[in-house]
């Protein structure tokens, strides 16, 4: 080690503690770390967190003593049993991760020294590209680099401790060397070639998430409406649909079991992988649109009516739906393109199909029954459905989010006493009537409309805009959709949630933290809208450039890259960064010597120290260089010794790190003198000496 490293400690120093400064940069890290899973971890695990860093900080204070090795022996295992039983058996990526979050602060208990320290350092390293794993947010991306930072900065400290000035040094070494290697991540970035990897681990864990689910309980879409979660955006390659027109199908339920409607059969098994996240396949061709969804675990993806699949992490199946090949964990882009509908009449309805949707339960409901019945003797189908209609037009029928509970024949409650219902309600009871009157229905989940982003680049389609409808089979037409949400409230579906409920007030009435809830104060929302925009952008170009984004981008450059062109573009970038570093480093190296007044006095005394046949040892300290020299030459020895002296004060006292302009020149005087008082002595002594330029000395003898 170099004896002129000021921010290195003694090495007794480093063994003995902890400075107390680089313990708590080191624990504001593990808080910033934590905060991206505080939504996925459980509050126990938390708890045990902060309770096991404030153990280690009052031993710091020594208000307590740490944990003897039995002591932590029992700590861990009971610690362990306690996510064990807490996991029961689910051992998945999100779980692991939740393990060694508890494993991190259990490291507090036994973090002693600075060997310790650094070892914390690192796992503290990992834990921030874990957090990757479950947010790729632009703002949760700063969030890991601030945290990065501080743990840098908590390094300098543990080595400088006692260093004026030492943080605002280390931040402004921090901003010097971003700014350095920022060209070339952003190069590597934009030319390393991705590749897929050769294995891939699902992060499906089971854990709830916002979003409609594969059953549909009469409140459940309520509750949705009162979450202003993003589901997914839109960006689309021509001009938007209208509102009206913004149906958003995900999945069919078509069995009705004890009130709750629910799809029939199971998925099929598929083998574990990740979802293609990247659907970017060039520009935006008129008809298409580009969809960013949200990580829901689930396999559906959400599309308009007659929507073919352009990019092929996506494939449509039976009823007009499409399908990852195994569930979104992960924030996942893909392409869609209207299709021409115009014209077509679906193949006749197959035999199990009729039977599949028309299932009712054996009993209930009685009056929707006779409902049904009536309308089926009068008319045929279209007419079962106009004239359901028209009721739920003509009658006090009400949208709301309020809805009253349902008894057990919830269906009559809602269409003959009630009147008063979300569109979950009213859907499950049109399906119920249809069905009834012998004509094929299902119950279509998904959403409804969407709120234009900042400068109306795109579409944001949020938790409150689900929405569940009808699709009845018509002999000649195919399936048709059937809204009576449509025409009990209108302005749901011309303007959205936020108009149809506006009367009632029921809209986020119970997020009060949500931004949408304040969308008539124009500030707010301009300010909502460009986060949105800077975080989209980010998701999009960012996080979603992977392979196929890649190449369509390297396909416009001159040359036709490929992924043999991009490895040998890559390679360049690597070893032109690493000269233009290497120059700069010498270059800096070579003015720093320069300016260092000191440096060049001392670069004399290295020279006569040559000269007398003592050479400089690499990594030698000048006190015992300075022992060398008086043993070799016990004329210069008190000299060399008080030299000496002055080099380790000038370079390690804090006193002579804050010290005055005046002070450092009299220094250099000082030391000016000694050193030619040692050429006279060896000269008295019998050794000649010649004229030694301490301008022109070379430090060449003296490494790291």
């Amino acid at each position: 080690m170099s004896f002129w490293s000021r921010s290195t400690p003694e090495p007794e120093k480093q063994s003995d503690s902890l400075p107390s400064r680089a313990l708590l940069w080191l624990m504001a890290s593990f808080a910033l770390l934590l905060s991206p899973q505080i939504d996925r971890l459980p509050v126990w695990l938390i708890l045990v967190c902060v309770a096991l860093a404030s153990w280690r900080w009052l031993a710091q204070q020594g208000r307590v003593r740490l944990p003897g090795r039995w002591l932590r022996t029992g700590i861990m295992l009971a610690l362990i049993a306690v996510y064990l039983v807490r996991v029961q058996g689910s051992f998945t990526v999100d779980t692991a991760a939740s393990f060694f979050v508890l494993t991190v602060g259990l490291k507090w208990l036994e973090t002693r020294t600075a060997r310790d320290f650094y070892v914390l350092f690192y796992i503290l390293v990992y834990l921030a590209t874990v957090n990757f794993l479950f947010h790729q947010e632009i703002h949760w991306a700063l969030v890991n680099i601030g945290a990065i930072a501080l743990l840098m900065i908590g390094l300098q400290v543990l080595n400088a401790p006692d260093l004026p000035g030492g943080i605002k040094a280390g931040w402004r070494r921090l901003a010097s060397m971003l700014l350095k290697v920022l060209p070339v991540v952003v190069l590597l970035f934009v030319f390393f070639p991705r590749m897929e990897p050769l294995w891939s681990v699902p992060l499906v864990s089971g854990q709830a998430r916002s979003g409609i689910s594969d059953t549909m309980r009469p409140g459940d879409i309520s509750n949705l409406a009162q979450s202003s979660a993003r589901a997914f955006r839109v960006t689309f390659g021509g001009p938007m649909p209208a509102h009206r027109e913004r149906y958003w199908r995900g999945l069919i339920l078509d069995t009705l079991d004890n009130g709750t409607w629910r799809q029939s059969g199971y998925e099929p098994f598929r083998r574990p992988g990740r979802v293609d996240v990247d659907g970017g396949i060039g520009e935006l061709e008129p008809g298409q649109y580009d969809v960013l969804m949200e990580p829901t675990d689930q396999r559906w993806a959400f599309a308009l009516e007659n929507s073919v699949a352009v990019s092929d992490n996506v494939v449509k199946e039976s009823g007009d739906l499409f399908r990852f090949r195994r569930p979104a964990d992960s924030a996942v882009r893909y392409r869609l393109a209207l299709g021409d509908s115009g014209g077509q009449v679906s193949e006749a309805i197959e035999p199990g199909e009729v039977r599949r949707y028309l299932q009712l339960p054996a009993s209930g409901n009685p009056r929707a029954r006779e409902l049904a019945e009536q309308l089926r003797q009068s008319t045929d189908d279209i007419g079962v459905i106009r004239t359901l209609l028209d009721r739920f037009r003509e009658q006090p029928y009400f949208y709301t989010l309020r809805p009253p509970r349902m008894p057990t024949d919830g269906i009559d409650s809602l269409l003959f006493d009630e009147m008063r219902g979300f569109c979950a309600h009213y859907a499950g009871a049109t399906t119920f009537v249809l069905r009834s009157a012998g004509i094929p229905a299902r119950v279509v989940v998904g959403y409804q409309g969407g709120e234009s982003g900042a400068g109306n680049e795109y579409l944001v389609v949020r938790q409150y805009d689900a929405h569940a409808w009808v699709e009845a089979w018509v002999e000649g037409q195919g399936w048709i959709r059937i809204d009576p949400t449509a025409v009990i409230s209108p302005s749901r579906i011309e303007y959205g949630l936020r108009e149809a409920v506006a009367e009632e007030g029921s809209f986020l009435e119970n997020n009060w933290a949500s931004a949408q809830r304040y969308g008539n104060v124009a500030a707010l929302r301009w300010v909502s809208q460009q986060l949105d925009r800077i975080n989209y952008q980010w998701q999009r170009w960012v996080v979603g450039y992977q392979g196929q984004s890649q190449l369509d981008l390297m396909s416009r450059l001159p040359g036709g890259f490929g992924m043999k062109e991009l490895g040998y573009l890559t390679a360049g970038i690597v070893g032109v960064g690493l000269l233009f570093a290497g120059l700069i480093s010498a270059l800096q190296m070579r003015r720093g010597r320069s300016r260092d007044r000191h440096m060049r006095v001392l670069n004399g005394w290295y020279q006569l120290c040559g000269r007398a046949g003592v050479p400089v040892r690499s990594g030698e300290t000048p006190a015992a260089l300075a022992s060398r020299l008086a043993t070799a030459e016990p004329a210069v020895a008190d000299s060399a010794r008080l030299f000496a002296r002055m080099v380790n004060s000038h370079y390690y006292s804090a006193a002579s790190a804050a010290g005055s302009t005046r002070a450092t020149d009299d220094e250099l005087k000082r030391l000016r003198r000694l050193l030619s008082t040692m050429k006279r002595q060896l000269r008295r002594a019998g050794k000649p000496q010649p004229r030694i330029s301490s301008s022109n000395a070379q430090s060449g003898k003296h490494s790291d």
